[in-house]
This record gives C-alpha cells, structure tokens and sequence, in this order.
C-alpha cells in the first residue's frame, strides 16, 4: 500500500471514535515535501493540505489530486470535487472526496 494513503485509514478509524460523540471530522491530504522546523513540520506542502482540509465538508476526506494520482491501483474511489482556489496557494486545484466505502 502507498505510503500516501496512510493517513486516509486511520483518518477513517478517528472518524468513526468522534462520530460516536457526535464530532464530525473536516480531513484534508496532500503529498509533498516538507521542512523539520524544531518540533514541527511546515512548508507549501503542510500549508496545501490544510487549505484542502479547509474545503472538506463535516466528515469528508479530500484529497488533492497529487495524492489520488499517487494512490491509482490501490482500490480507493474518489469523486471529483472540482477545481478550488486555495488561499496563498498559486493556481487552481483540483480536489477528490475518498468514497467512504473504499476506503475501509
């Protein structure tokens, strides 16, 4: 399994905890390089997902399409949710919602 589609799991097994306390999840990924600063992790790629996590609807998981380009062949679906901008981000991105059923 790639490496990319990692979080999406575990993503899936946090959503399921915080739903049964009625919390539902906003999930943004993407793939990129990243710059150790201390204790923390930064650059365009952090700021990217987080931009995408911020387009997700309560309890979705979106994608950019850097990771679904990463992840074809691993039996997750995606629908297409358009072309975004994101704020402090050049360009417009296409985003993907992970199929709840595929994921699992």
């Amino acid at each position: 399994m790639p490496r990319a589609v990692l979080p999406t799991w575990e993503e899936w097994a946090i959503r399921e905890a915080t739903e049964s306390l009625g919390l539902r999840l906003r999930t943004g990924l993407h793939t990129g390089e990243c710059e150790v600063r201390g204790d923390d992790l930064g650059g365009l790629a952090v700021h990217i997902a987080a931009r995408v996590g911020a387009k997700a609807s309560a309890g979705e998981v979106l994608v950019s399409s850097t990771v679904k380009d990463l992840v074809i062949g691993s039996g997750i679906d995606f629908a297409d949710r358009g072309e975004h901008e994101l704020k402090g981000v050049p360009g417009a991105w296409r985003l993907f919602a992970v199929r709840a059923d595929s994921a699992r």
